[in-house]
């Protein structure tokens, strides 16, 4: 009877210690389930053969492209669907919306459109998802890209968004007046001044030094172009340096000459451009897109007597703002490797030459610029000098507080070419504002 009860004991004993031991393990993996699942949402679980939407935001498209480019990779991958959700023209009320989507860890946007400038704030706020891990995994060579569209997309040595089309700086000359564009800063002022007034000129240089936005891009181009930065790769304010001063000066130069408008401090894209087609400038600083209202036989004045060629040159060579668009992947996506498909295609050859062809979208890819096909589509596509234009393209500083940045650099460089301060001042005022907005 003793050992019956013993024999009994030991079995319930040992009962106990596997189900004490069977819950322990069944509540481990519960645990590490949960700490998976909120730890980050970068794991997409989808199967192969399952069929899944994910969300493309952009802004305003009137073209075919977008359409054209969704088409093609659905065909490539018949699992993934891709709902494009149409966002503001104005992107500033584009990037405010995303604000407020991302900072409420909203999953409702999946893959989305990003100006060249967002980038880092993006990344700075965990709005975004690194790519580096799908880079790597597939092998992308970002060294096919022009330089200034990849390092506009990286912060603090990471990858967060891929190029997707670009534009930058472009100097424009009449070919009826000179034969050769200015190849530096100086010559510029002597060649402005010279040919001022030929065949009906009025000014001899156009450009945007209102304060806006478009003054930053004007600005850059200079520092760049005497080897100066404003923030360096590792986000610290270099904006204090001789080279930011001499370009400085020599922006002030150019801007205080007589063989600009009067008015050229009220002067953004469309007074350039309204001038320079009623053919009052012998040489004009814009964007690509006025190569095709130069030749506009309905508005221009100056058809088939435009050329276009890289910005002059400073101390270190000719530099030119860039812009453009980005793609990046929202950091809350439930389907991360599927929206990752869609940008490496929408960023990669066929996505980027359906965008030319049918967008007329600058590539960001350097051999696209050797298709016939893309070559087609624009005279400036063809042109070697705007190669040339986009391989120097430099991007405006990369910061998570690029707003601020911009905000500073309008007011005290305006200051400068309105003769209310030096650039030494300038230079010096907007490294301790810059140093004082990043400690914030």
């Amino acid at each position: 009877m003793r050992l019956s009860k013993y024999v009994l004991s030991s079995l319930l004993f040992i009962a106990l210690t596997f189900f004490l031991i069977a819950c322990s393990d069944s509540a481990s993996e519960d645990e590490s389930k949960n700490e998976n699942d909120s730890a980050d949402n970068s794991e997409d679980t989808t199967k192969d053969d399952e069929q899944i939407t994910i969300v493309y935001a952009r802004g305003v498209d009137t073209s075919p492209a977008t359409k054209a480019v969704i088409k093609a990779f659905e065909e490539k991958h018949p699992n993934i669907n891709v709902e494009e959700r149409e966002m503001p023209a104005d992107t500033g009320q584009s990037h405010d919306q995303y604000v407020t989507a991302f900072s409420s860890q909203s999953s409702e946007i999946d893959v989305f459109n990003a100006d060249v400038i967002w980038p880092a704030e993006f990344a700075q706020a965990n709005y975004a998802l690194e790519l580096d891990r799908f880079i790597k995994k597939d092998g992308i060579d970002m060294n096919a890209y022009f330089p200034g569209t990849v390092a506009a997309g990286k912060f603090n040595g990471k990858q967060w968004a891929m190029p997707q089309y670009t534009d930058a700086g472009v100097f424009y000359y009449r070919s009826d007046i000179v034969d050769e564009p200015p190849k530096t800063w100086d010559e510029l002022i002597t060649i402005a001044k010279e040919f001022q007034g030929e065949e009906g000129t009025k000014f001899g240089y156009l450009m945007q030094s209102a304060q806006y936005e478009g003054l930053i891009t004007n600005a850059i181009e200079y520092i760049a172009s005497y080897g100066g930065q404003i923030v360096d790769e590792d986000n610290n304010v270099v904006a204090d340096s001789p080279e930011t001063v001499k370009a400085l000066e020599k922006m002030k130069e150019v801007v205080g000459s007589e063989f600009v408008p009067e008015n050229i401090l009220n002067f953004k894209e469309i007074e350039t451009e309204n001038a320079w087609i009623q053919g009052k400038s012998v040489f004009a600083r814009n964007w690509p897109y006025m190569m095709a209202s130069s030749n506009d036989e309905e508005r221009s004045e100056i058809v088939d007597n435009v050329e276009m060629a890289m910005l002059p040159a400073g101390d270190e060579g000719s530099a030119a703002a860039l812009g453009g668009w980005m793609t990046m992947i929202n950091r809350y996506s439930e389907h991360p490797e599927a929206a990752w498909e869609f940008v490496k295609f929408i960023s990669g050859p066929e996505g980027q030459k359906i965008s030319a062809i049918e967008g007329g979208r600058a590539p960001t890819l350097i051999d696209l610029y050797d298709d016939t096909e893309v070559q087609d589509v624009s005279l400036l596509f063809a042109n070697p000098e705007f190669r040339e234009v986009l391989q120097t393209a430099v991007p405006r500083p990369v910061s998570p507080i690029y707003p601020e940045i911009s905000d500073i650099m309008q007011i005290e460089i305006s200051k400068v070419l309105t003769g209310d301060q030096s650039a030494q001042d300038a230079a010096t005022n907007m490294q301790t504002k810059m140093e004082a907005a990043m400690k914030e």
